[in-house]
């Protein structure tokens, strides 16, 4: 007789027992946590430093590069004297609970305001395995189209901010076709209570609303 293996399940049971842990654990710490997902190439990267950097004197920042190869982002974030650690995928499309449970250990929590997780690019894998964090914030460049929320549903109705990146191109480029007002509509049909920041990382467009959020969230959380 053979035997059914719920493969699946079983990895989502075991992630989810990690996620919990995590959760747990900033939760006690009272720590704000971000996991940030998006396609490759949509300026996660330069979202981060340019935050790090901005929010130097009013918020401790720690980062969790997940990256499927290389640590050339981590690079990045390093150069902000920002605490990073490296997770190397060798091939995943999605970082694990457990990955961040073992990164969390070699973070300085206790000396950090907020810790960002930068996903591996992609919008499809990450949305499906939790991480313990507080929210997920999603990142839309304009130069990938208007219709990734209706293309790419699972994450725009799961994450707590969606940040429409690099709208300076709409100025710059004539051929550019990127409807905002498109984006937004179709975001909040999936998530009405989305917060949605139109930002350029590059410029500095928009910036100011997005830090002003997460120091209030931050605040929040430190209660």
């Amino acid at each position: 007789m053979l035997k059914k293996v719920e493969v699946g399940k079983k990895i989502l049971s075991a992630n989810e027992q990690y996620a919990l842990k995590n959760s747990q654990l900033l939760t006690e710490q009272k720590k704000l946590c971000l996991n940030m997902i998006s396609s490759p190439g949509s300026g996660k990267t330069t979202i981060l430093t340019r935050t790090i950097t901005d929010l130097k004197d009013k918020l401790k920042i720690g980062v969790i590069e997940g990256d499927i190869q290389t640590d050339i982002d981590a690079q990045r974030i390093k150069a902000t004297e920002a605490p990073v650690v490296q997770i190397n995928t060798a091939g995943a499309c999605h970082l694990s609970a457990a990955q961040i449970a073992s990164a969390l250990e070699d973070l300085p929590i206790a000396d950090l305001d907020m810790i960002f997780i930068e996903n591996v690019g992609n919008l499809v894998c990450p949305s499906a395995f939790e991480l313990g964090e507080t929210a997920k914030i999603v990142v839309l460049s304009v130069a990938e189209g208007d219709d990734k929320p209706a293309k790419y549903p699972g994450i725009f109705a799961k994450s707590k901010v969606m940040l429409i990146n690099k709208i300076d191109l709409l100025e710059s480029a004539a051929q550019l076709d990127f409807d905002i007002e498109r984006a937004k509509t179709d975001a909040r049909k999936l998530n009405k209570d989305i917060e949605i920041f139109p930002i350029s990382a590059k410029t500095g467009a928009g910036m100011a609303d997005w830090y002003d959020w997460l120091i209030k969230s931050v605040k929040e959380l430190q209660l």
